[in-house]
C-alpha cells in the first residue's frame, strides 16, 4: 500500500507541473507572436537605411572619411554586445549564445570587453571573470527604441573616442518557431552593403551627403542594436514555447506510465487480499 500511495502522490505532482508548463507555453506563444510582429515591422526601415548607406558609400572617399564610424584602424581592443534573455526555461538557447560568445573571445589574441544585455549572459560572463564594460537587464518583453539607446550610445562613444576598434553583436536570430540561430554580426566600423546595378538610384541629398551621412550612421547603429534585441526576444519566446510544450508532453507520458504502474500495483494488492481471504476461508473449512 505504501507503493500505491507514493505513486499516487507522484502522479498528482506531475499533473500540477504539466498544468504550469502548459500555461507557460500559452503565454510564450502569445509573446512570441507579438515579438514577431514587432521584428517584421522594423525590417522595411532597416532595409531602406542600409540601401541609403550603400549609396552614400559609393560617393567619393573624401566624403566617407568625414565620419569616424566608417574609419578603419588597427584593432587593439574588441567589444562584444552579448545579448541573452533575462530568464531561463527556454531550452538550450542561453547555452548556445554563451558558447558562441565564449568561442569568439577565445579566438582573439587581443583584449575583449563585453556589453552584457540580459541576466543569463551577464551571470555567465561574471562566472568566468570576463571584462564587462556595461550591463543592461530587465528590458522587458516589449522594449522601445528609447530603452536600447544607452547601449548604442556606449559603443558609438567608445568607438569614436578610440577606446575600442571593433564591435560585434552576438544574439539569437529568429529563423522559425523551431529554429533560433546564434549569430555574430560586426556593426562597427560600419560596412555598407553593395547595391546591385539594377537597384542603383542617383539620389540628391540635402543639405549634402556629408550632413546626411553624419546623421544617418548613428541611427543605423541604433537600429541594428534594437533589431538584434527584438530578434533575441522573439527567439527567447519561441524557444520557451517549444521547451514548455516538450515538457508538457513528457509530463503527460510520465503520467500515463505512472497510471499504468498504479493500476498494476492496485490490482496486485487486490489479488493478494483476495488470496489471503480465500486461504483463510479454506483453513477454517
Amino acid at each position: 500500500m505504501a507503493d500505491i500511495r507514493l505513486i499516487r502522490r507522484r502522479i498528482r505532482g506531475i499533473q500540477s507541473t504539466a498544468k504550469i508548463t502548459r500555461a507557460m507555453e500559452m503565454i510564450a506563444t502569445l509573446k512570441m507572436r507579438r515579438a514577431q510582429e514587432r521584428g517584421l515591422a522594423g525590417r522595411p526601415y532597416s532595409e531602406k537605411i542600409s540601401q541609403v548607406l550603400a549609396d552614400l558609400a559609393a560617393l567619393p572617399r573624401e566624403v566617407e572619411a568625414l565620419h569616424p564610424l566608417l574609419q578603419r584602424r588597427p584593432v587593439i581592443k574588441i567589444a562584444i554586445v552579448h545579448i541573452t534573455p533575462d530568464r531561463g526555461l527556454c531550452g538550450g538557447l542561453n547555452a548556445n549564445i554563451n558558447r558562441r560568445t565564449a568561442s569568439l573571445i577565445l579566438e582573439q589574441s587581443i583584449p575583449v570587453t563585453l556589453i552584457a544585455v540580459g541576466r543569463k549572459g551577464l551571470d555567465f560572463m561574471r562566472r568566468y571573470g570576463r571584462d564587462i564594460r556595461a550591463e543592461f537587464t530587465r528590458l522587458g518583453d516589449r522594449p522601445s527604441l528609447l530603452d536600447t539607446l544607452p547601449i548604442s550610445r556606449i559603443i558609438i562613444d567608445d568607438y569614436t573616442n578610440g577606446i575600442i576598434d571593433l564591435v560585434y553583436l552576438v544574439y539569437a536570430q529568429f529563423i522559425s518557431t523551431m529554429v533560433q540561430r546564434p549569430i555574430m554580426q560586426q556593426i562597427l566600423p560600419v560596412e555598407p552593403a553593395a547595391i546591385p546595378r539594377a537597384q542603383n538610384v542617383d539620389y540628391i541629398y540635402e543639405p549634402g551627403p556629408a550632413a546626411v551621412l553624419g546623421e544617418l550612421l548613428p541611427r543605423f547603429v541604433e537600429m541594428q542594436v534594437y533589431h538584434a534585441i527584438l530578434e533575441s526576444i522573439a527567439s527567447e519566446q519561441s524557444a520557451r514555447m517549444v521547451a514548455m510544450r516538450n515538457a508538457t508532453d513528457n509530463a503527460n507520458e510520465l503520467i500515463e506510465e505512472l497510471t499504468l504502474m498504479y493500476n498494476k500495483a492496485r490490482q496486485e494488492s487486490i489479488t493478494k487480499e483476495l488470496l489471503d481471504i480465500t486461504g483463510g476461508a479454506a483453513a477454517l473449512a
